[in-house]
């Protein structure tokens, strides 16, 4: 342990992990290619038997996906290079601030870096052994949450034994996380007269979200499945998007005919989660929206998903079927509000004896 982290460890009892899902390094296709490699053979994303998965991923999504991929973050990267990596990195260091000398916040990522196991690692050497890891993924899912829940217990065990660690719970309807984004939407919007607004979430294999209905009897069964939440459903993630939109839509004072629930993001030919989000681009022109809202709910920070997938080609796809504009409401990213609320979820997490 060198001088600088003895100096640390003395003051900072607590850790705290910010993480996210993940990034490639650089936006060429190498890079990117060994990105959806780890998250693809991740067995809680791709569901399947593991000899078919490894066939699926390297002999036939990873020669395609890594030149398209990498062509699409192109689009998004900037000078401080993925938009996701630095939105993260500027909210720990924010949120940091907040909490103080008492605390070590660090960024993390399941897929990529910097990397759940090198995180561990610094808090080993720091002798930080209580961490509080807080998922970024505000709706529950297997394929996000879960996997990166397994990920930190298992790389705890592996790289630092002593940490006792714990979990901020999904927070779609926690009353700070409402209100964040109907003040980002406020503020956003309040120079666009919109004819509509689509609260769009990242899409599931409907597989995906059957798996989370205990009862077997309940999820997509009915066409309003989703329209409350109940002990039968209350770790679906569609049920989950559905309930974070209703309040932040009764939040706007939005009636029901103003605004729709949607998905995005859908690749392959099993079935996802509907409504899609992109059927939404070609339909409303024809019932005269002209122009049209977008905020992206399942996103703390912008993304690839959220600025080529929606601000670039949503838009295209919207203007090309009769559309005028299409705006997308900017995700909570590390703004003060975002910051502030991070920080208080993170003391009311401590308080509530989840450590």
């Amino acid at each position: 342990m060198n001088d600088s982290s003895i100096s640390r460890s003395l003051v900072a009892s607590r850790g705290l992990i910010l993480l996210n899902l993940g990034t490639p390094d650089q936006a060429h296709p190498q890079q990117v290619k060994a990105y959806l490699k780890e998250f693809l053979m991740d067995p809680l994303v791709l569901d399947m038997n593991a000899f078919l998965r490894w066939i699926l991923v390297n002999c036939l999504i990873l020669p395609r996906r890594s030149v398209s991929s990498a062509t699409a973050y192109q689009k998004v990267w900037t000078i401080r290079g993925s938009p996701l990596l630095f939105h993260l990195r500027d909210l720990a260091e924010k949120v940091q601030s907040d909490l103080g000398s008492s605390w070590r916040v660090k960024p993390a990522m399941r897929y990529g870096t910097p990397s759940v196991s090198s995180v561990w690692k610094e808090f080993r050497n720091e002798g930080i052994n209580e961490v509080l890891v807080f998922p970024l993924y505000p709706q529950y899912s297997l394929a996000a949450t879960e996997s990166s829940i397994q990920k930190c217990r298992l790389q705890a065990k592996v790289d630092h034994p002593e940490a006792r660690l714990s979990f901020v719970d999904p927070f779609y309807n926690h009353d700070l996380f409402i209100k964040s984004f109907v003040s980002t939407m406020r503020e956003n919007l309040k120079d666009f007269s919109y004819d509509y607004l689509l609260f769009s979430f990242h899409g599931l294999p409907e597989r995906h979200v059957k798996k989370t209905d205990k009862t077997g009897s309940h999820c997509l069964e009915k066409i309003d499945c989703c329209s409350q939440l109940s002990n039968d459903n209350r770790d679906c993630y569609r049920a989950q998007c559905f309930a974070s939109a209703l309040l932040m839509a009764q939040s706007l004072g939005l009636k029901a005919e103003q605004y729709s629930v949607c998905f995005q993001s859908r690749l392959g030919r099993t079935p996802w989660i509907q409504p899609f989000t992109d059927h939404f681009y070609r339909e409303l022109p024809k019932k005269g929206v002209r122009r049209l809202a977008v905020v992206c709910p399942s996103f703390v920070a912008d993304c690839l998903e959220t600025l080529e997938e929606v601000q670039i080609r949503g838009q295209e796809e919207f203007v090309q079927n009769g559309g005028v504009e299409l705006r997308l409401v900017p995700s909570l990213n590390s703004s003060l509000l975002w910051v502030n609320a991070v920080t208080q979820i993170v003391t009311q997490a401590e308080v509530s004896g989840l450590r």
